[in-house]
């Protein structure tokens, strides 16, 4: 048999030459049957590891500094964070220098914000590949949150870096980071898959996901401590799953004084309903993007 390359989207496929064609039988499916089918998604790996390399490469191409990007973004942030929160506003930093205080939560969090502005317009910028090819589409923002993984895997070691060379023993805590990673994924996943598939209809999602975005960053305790909320408001500060994830970043590479577990568990269980609500609504609506986009 003769194949011939088919290019669509920026990803290579072998299509056959000459062959017969087969009979298909189409049946609808019903809940997660597509979506989450072992059988399915194992069938078109090739597909989302090609999604997944292809994102990785394109992300700083033709960028002077490249994958210095994934470094200068939280440390810039962090720079300007300890002038005005840290010097001029002397907010606290429960007794670590705020430098490495903000930091500790600027890596995980510019992973999640820049995870929710790529992957919210990631179906539409793949227009063509959608509408031309059968894959399962949850490839696509999920390659934009696996690719982001690289960038926090380097601001991460910056981070371990900084608080190093600052003077600050790691301990045995450091090993607990990929539980917080798992919670972050999952509430960045479910987000995105979301907005990924609402922006297929209603393309004002591109423009606000950004000032959204800001807002969130403010509502997350990275510039002032969460010893500053009482009350209520705590209880309400720990739905956001990222609060858990920057508070258990804290802790486990800056040894804060108490393990917030209750904390992280309640966030958890917020980012574990986005995952599901995320995946739910994409499954719903993912049959029409082919005729949307």
């Amino acid at each position: 048999m003769v194949e011939e390359p088919v290019e669509t989207g920026g990803l290579s496929f072998r299509a056959p030459v000459g062959r017969r064609p087969e009979t298909v039988r189409l049946e609808k499916t019903r809940g997660f049957g597509r979506l989450l089918a072992p059988r399915e998604l194992w069938r078109f790996r090739d597909v989302a590891l090609q999604i997944a390399s292809r994102d990785i490469k394109v992300r700083y191409r033709q960028t002077v500094l490249g994958a210095a990007w994934a470094v200068l973004q939280p440390v810039a942030a962090m720079v300007v964070f300890s002038l005005f929160f840290g010097h001029l506003a002397h907010v606290s930093s429960e007794g670590v220098p705020y430098p490495l205080f903000s930091l500790a939560g600027l890596v995980p969090w510019t992973y999640f914000s820049t995870a929710l502005v790529l992957g919210a317009d990631s179906l539409v910028s793949n227009g063509p590949l959608v509408s031309k090819v059968y894959f399962p589409r949850i490839f696509i923002p999920a390659g934009v949150v696996a690719a982001g993984l690289v960038d926090l895997s380097i601001a991460f070691v910056i981070l371990l870096v900084v608080v190093a060379a600052w003077g600050t023993a790691l301990s045995v805590t450091v090993l607990a980071v990929p539980i917080f990673v798992v919670v972050m994924i999952a509430a960045t996943l479910g987000v995105t898959t979301a907005l990924a598939a609402v922006n297929v209809r209603y393309r004002d999602v591109r423009y606000v996901v950004p000032f959204a975005t800001q807002l969130w960053l403010f509502a997350t305790p990275i510039a002032y401590p969460l010893t500053l909320i009482h009350g209520p408001w705590r209880t309400i500060a720990a739905i956001n799953p990222m609060t858990g994830v920057v508070e258990g970043f804290r802790w486990a590479v800056l040894g804060t004084p108490t393990a917030p577990w209750t904390l992280i568990a309640v966030s958890a269980a917020s980012a574990a309903l986005l995952l599901v609500g995320g995946l739910v609504y994409f499954d719903r609506v993912e049959r029409r993007f082919a005729d949307i986009i």
